[in-house]
């Protein structure tokens, strides 16, 4: 009786694994005869009716079933897994005739831009590009500038403080300082960077912007040497036809001192939208380096003279890609971006 029963499960498994057509119905089929509750598992529970005499006996038929069992479900395992295999391989063939989905690049941001042309204009007449901290002391950002603790020019600039000594800097006139007192002269440079100021955001002000600012210290250096320098960086950055005029101005920084502007690049000085109906737009700050500046980072002003300017870069994006609200530089707005 139990030979027959053994028999009985194992032409039914043979019957259920050559019918199957997947690996999940193969695994119901283990669990239907090998599981806990299956066939065979409740042929080994009725071992306690069968005589003690017999148990060897059937319980190596039991073994043999279960062996036979388990060999065809491997081997049919195999098959199934290997049919898988192959449809998934047909399904996902990639047909590398196919031209590419290309992907979308990136190009560099407009202040990017326009700084690697101010760059490529200063680096073409000798200038050294120069870095320099953003966490900045306060006597680089003000003292050494000629810009003492009562000063007014401190309190205009809104500066955020981490404390009494220690600042972000409103702008990159430190580097100026700390390659001054390195005294490694002539010097010929600009420092472009990261400024901070405790400005409202609006369509020109940001408390986080751009400046360049630029630096000549040599023997004889003069105003004519400025004026001469800028115009030329003018001529290159917004065409051959700009003029240059210098209006009188104060910065503790420098003595004398002026405001630079150029002729209106849209315009070509008659007077339009860009420029207000002025004709000039202003572009930089600039003058010559203070006497007593020169002599806090241990240069001799009676030997060496030198001059200084400071442009906001994204002043110069504004204008040369006619943009009229800087928040748009900040906004990463695809739509804006794509057309740079």
């Amino acid at each position: 009786m139990m030979k027959e029963k053994l028999e009985e499960i194992r032409e039914k498994a043979a019957g259920q694994i050559g019918q199957v057509q997947d690996l999940e119905g193969l695994n119901q089929i283990r669990v239907t005869i090998l599981g806990k509750k299956g066939e065979l598992t409740g042929v080994l529970k009725s071992m306690r009716d069968v005589a003690p005499q017999d148990r060897p006996a059937v319980g190596k038929m039991v073994n043999e079933t279960r062996a036979q069992i388990e060999a065809a479900l491997e081997e049919a395992r195999k098959k199934l897994a290997a049919r898988a295999l192959d449809a998934k391989m047909k399904a996902e063939t990639i047909d590398v005739t196919l031209p590419a989905r290309s992907g979308k690049l990136g190009h560099s941001h407009p202040n990017t831009l326009a700084l690697d042309e101010v760059k490529r204009i200063f680096v073409g007449m000798g200038y050294e590009v120069v870095d320099g901290p953003e966490v900045e002391y306060d006597y680089y950002n003000f003292e050494a500038l000629n810009i003492p603790a009562n000063h007014p020019a401190k309190d205009e600039q809104d500066t955020f403080y981490i404390n009494d000594k220690i600042l972000l800097r409103t702008q990159t006139s430190p580097v100026q300082v700390r390659q001054m007192e390195r005294g490694k002269l002539p010097i010929r440079m600009i420092a472009p960077g990261r400024v901070y100021r405790a400005d409202e955001v609006d369509a020109t002000h940001s408390p986080c912007f751009h400046q360049i600012e630029g630096m000549v210290i040599d023997k004889g250096i003069t105003f004519a040497d400025l004026k001469g320098t800028l115009a030329e960086f003018a001529k290159q950055l917004f065409g051959p036809d700009t003029k240059v005029k210098f209006r009188p101005h104060h910065f503790p920084f420098t003595e004398p001192s002026a405001e630079c502007d150029v002729t209106c690049f849209k315009c070509h000085g008659k007077g339009c939208r860009m420029c207000k109906g002025e004709g000039w737009i202003e572009i930089l700050g600039c003058g010559m380096i203070h006497p007593h500046v020169l002599e806090m980072s241990g240069i001799d002003p009676n030997v060496y003279s030198g001059f200084a300017f400071g442009i906001g870069l994204e002043r110069i994006a504004l204008l040369k890609d006619e943009i009229d609200d800087m928040r748009l530089l900040y906004e990463n707005d695809i739509r804006f971006l794509d057309q740079f």
